[in-house]
């Protein structure tokens, strides 16, 4: 129940964080499980949050095991479809829990589920594949070996910005693959070198590689101009969207500042707030107006005030500073 509401209220919310989602294949979004969706990593939980409110189907993530500090939270994060995947940096003793998420994934593939896996492993704020660990393989193998008629997506998310809200998503989605690809009779070593290498040629076609100071390749490719006509039409209402939500954004953006700074986690825990305290503060502003005026009509502005945002966030910058 709470990840169905959630799932409607961020498909809305999305319109506001995100200025523009540019996917290269649409179609895929409503491809049935079994499925594994095999991705890049470059912004923390938002990447899983956009790709769980793009698919039709529910969406299973695979999240880092040190998130699931006690039982309420692991209870919280299941009730949200996430799982939890742990590395030896994140102590010994937990490793064998990612035998009982491996299992809980098969189960999800065996009632035709969907599951999103980070295939590089850690965050890292950057237009850049890195190297492939070996869980996509190992569970997509072990998938296939219990006769699980498992499809693998390779799926590449970049985005404009890492520092900037209301930035422009790119997601580009590659060729399934499913168990065809695997030599059998080889031994299990070969075999996860061989998933990779298919999965890791097709990454390279979909993750951006940008560096970091070259900001001129970073426009051409990451950056989306509004026509003219929406920068006329769109003037006023953004004008009065900036005015009106600095009293929320401004605060927001301090309070991660202090304790996100310098972290790859920065963005998507800002976005994770204002998407929690958005929906407070309209009602806020509505209360209060209509307190004053008495008016029914004031409870359209639990619609305008969105549309400003929105009209903001369309005409904004989307570059960070060159």
């Amino acid at each position: 129940m709470l990840y169905n509401v959630l799932k409607i209220w961020v498909r809305l919310a999305a319109h506001i964080f995100c200025r523009k989602i540019i996917i290269n294949n649409r179609k895929i979004l409503k491809e049935k499980g079994p499925l594994l969706i095999a991705c890049n990593h470059p912004n923390s939980f938002l990447d899983s949050v956009i790709l769980d409110i793009l698919f039709e189907q529910p969406l299973w993530s695979l999240a880092r095991g040190d998130a699931f500090i006690s039982k309420k939270v692991s209870r919280f994060f299941k009730s949200v479809r996430m799982l939890p995947v742990y590395r030896a940096s994140e102590g010994v003793e937990n490793l064998s829990g990612n035998y009982k998420t491996f299992e809980a994934c098969l189960n999800i593939f065996r009632r035709n589920g969907l599951v999103h896996i980070y295939s590089e492993g850690k965050c890292i704020n950057e237009w850049h594949l890195r190297p492939l660990k070996k869980g996509t393989a190992r569970l997509a193998i072990k998938a296939w070996e219990e006769n699980i008629p498992l499809k693998v997506l390779p799926a590449g998310i970049n985005y404009s910005s890492f520092r900037r809200f209301g930035k422009n998503v790119f997601i580009n989605f590659g060729e399934i693959f499913t168990a065809d690809i695997i030599d059998w009779n080889s031994t299990d070593g070969t075999r996860h070198f061989l998933f990779n290498n298919i999965l890791r040629n097709q990454l390279e076609q979909l993750v951006f590689e940008i560096d970091k100071n070259d900001k001129a390749k970073q426009v051409v490719m990451l950056q989306q101009q509004p026509s003219q006509l929406k920068k006329i039409i769109l003037a006023i209402p953004a004008i009065a969207g900036l005015l009106i939500h600095l009293p929320l954004y401004m605060p927001a953006k301090n309070y991660v500042l202090k304790r996100f700074a310098n972290s790859d986690h920065y963005d998507s825990v800002l976005i994770g707030i204002l998407i929690f305290t958005y929906p407070v503060y309209l009602l806020m502003i509505t209360l209060i107006t209509f307190a004053f005026t008495q008016s029914a009509w004031v409870f359209l502005l639990l619609l305008i005030l969105p549309f400003t945002a929105w009209s903001y966030v369309q005409l904004k910058k989307q570059m960070d500073k060159q």
